[in-house]
């Protein structure tokens, strides 16, 4: 499952600036809308393509990753409003097309009407709603409620329980639908005018045989379908009106911001975060407890869909994991912990997680944070035959200077597709430092200290690891070096040697 709340389009400009980007004032003075003092030359600019094409710029090559990554059955949430729900839409058909649109979900945000609105106080936002494949993505159904069980009564104490009537006729026409039925009082009745019954007479018959036809107290009434509560749905069906009794609204989302994060300036609370209790709900609604889902939030913000997923685990003993994206947005007033919308991610988490831990849950709440960073390996920027003998010693080391052997380790996890979430532990192996990533067998055992020698590569050889790295300068010695291939190629056949 994707879920992202992208920034609304208000007419600034945008922090997501990418490369071909430039600025309205730009814009208006190069299309002749602005002169050179900034006076503006045409009336209503807002209405002019520039208004949408910034936005859309933004969101529309997000979008299109955004579908790349989701499994063939994965489903994408998009919250927005009013000012570009159509323009989003049309992207979202043409990238998903249009006949994977699922539904258009309108989310009660408030629970007062603001007065000072100019026109109309707005208490709604959209959530767009596409699949990657409409044929293979079906949702949970939600949770039956109270109010719909006490619908179903036993007013004639069937043994099979609680039931309620249904109406056993429809205006679709229906062949075998025109006969007349008798009651248990003689009474004859029809389907109607205009409408035939839903099942045939022989059908009628037999359902009226085991029980399940409803005459009224005294056998006079038209007739009606017994369902019972026993052999309906456990769940109900996803509706598009989600109203802030159900799911919250904004007040509760900033107030939950305001209890996980310790702001010292109130300037700093975001206006446009989201009720925990939305995003659950469009969790259970694209999830199921027993799997390993994945959500993914790039627009992260405080990070409510992280905190989301906790609460859901927690909830229903699920296993799903998250990857949160956010950029190091600078905040309007820095705080000595908190500098960045970043920084309030990474805080929410934590407080949610030492919440559940207080409480005694079980769930996994670690989380790893991972920063987007150059390369380790050193740059060269010389030709082997433009090396002069006397700056060879310069050359040996490969690795930049300041990284450590963790930097080394998720690089190489990157490198080799390996999962970043795995567990992973340090073990002190004649001397040596020695990273082993998941459980046996592991799936990466590296070793990125010096002086490693052949006695521990033939004790690491003995975790039978699927893979196994060293740091090309970290041997002992260069008959180590040599020979480490044709240890493991003895002692364990399976695992894929590398040195960097």
């Amino acid at each position: 499952m994707i879920y992202i709340d992208p920034p609304y389009n208000t007419g600034n400009d945008f922090i997501y600036e990418d490369d071909f980007a430039e600025s309205t004032d730009e814009f208006f003075i190069k299309s002749n809308q602005s002169d050179e003092e900034g006076n503006k030359l045409v009336a209503n600019t807002e209405a002019n393509g520039r208004f949408h094409s910034d936005w859309l710029s933004m969101i529309y090559p997000r979008i299109k990753l955004a579908k790349n990554l989701l499994k063939d059955d994965g489903v994408i949430f998009i919250s927005i409003d009013d000012s570009e729900v159509d323009t989003l839409k049309r992207v979202c058909a043409e990238i998903f097309g249009d006949n994977n649109f699922v539904a258009t979900i309108i989310w009660q945000k408030v629970y007062a009407p603001k007065n000072s609105a100019r026109h109309f106080s707005v208490d709604h936002d959209y959530i767009l709603v596409f699949s990657k494949n409409k044929e293979m993505w079906a949702p949970t159904l939600l949770p039956r409620t109270a109010e719909q069980d006490l619908l179903y009564k036993n007013p004639d104490n069937d043994p099979r329980g609680p039931w309620m009537s249904d109406n056993l006729t429809a205006r679709n026409y229906y062949g075998d639908g025109r006969h007349e039925v008798s009651g248990p009082t003689g009474n004859k009745f029809g389907p109607g005018k205009g409408r035939y019954w839903r099942s045939s007479l022989d059908n009628f018959n037999k359902l009226n045989s085991d029980g399940r036809i409803w005459w009224g107290k005294d056998g006079s009434n038209m007739p009606r379908l017994k369902r019972f509560l026993s052999e309906v749905s456990d769940g109900r069906v996803p509706q598009t009106l989600w109203t802030y009794k159900d799911v919250g609204h904004t007040q509760d989302a900033k107030k939950e911001l305001i209890k996980y994060v310790g702001f010292e300036e109130t300037a700093n609370v975001l206006n446009s975060v989201k009720p925990t209790k939305l995003i659950e709900r469009l969790i259970h609604v694209a999830t199921t407890s027993d799997s390993n889902d994945i959500v993914l939030d790039f627009f992260a913000g405080s990070g409510p869909t992280g905190h989301a997923v906790m609460k859901k685990n927690e909830s229903d003993n699920g296993n799903r994991k998250y990857i949160l994206v956010q950029i190091s947005e600078p905040l309007p007033v820095e705080e000595e912990k908190v500098k960045s919308i970043s920084d309030l991610t990474k805080s929410r988490l934590v407080s949610v997680g030492k919440e559940l831990s207080t409480g005694g849950s079980t769930s996994d709440i670690g989380f790893r944070v991972l920063k987007i960073d150059s390369s380790n390996m050193a740059d060269v920027y010389y030709s082997p035959d433009e090396v002069k003998q006397g700056e060879l010693e310069f050359q040996s080391n490969n690795i930049k200077e300041g990284r450590n052997s963790e930097d080394l380790l998720f690089q190489v996890l990157l490198d080799w597709g390996v999962d970043l979430s795995l567990p992973i532990r340090t073990e002190t192996i004649q001397g040596k430092t020695v990273y082993l990533v998941n459980e046996a067998p592991y799936d990466l055992v590296a070793c990125f200290d010096d002086g490693v020698n052949e006695a521990l590569v033939k004790e690491l050889a003995g975790f039978s690891p699927l893979r196994v790295v060293f740091r090309d300068t970290g041997f002992a010695s260069d008959a180590a070096k040599i020979n480490v291939a044709q240890i493991f190629k003895q002692l364990s056949p399976g695992t894929d040697v590398k040195s960097i």
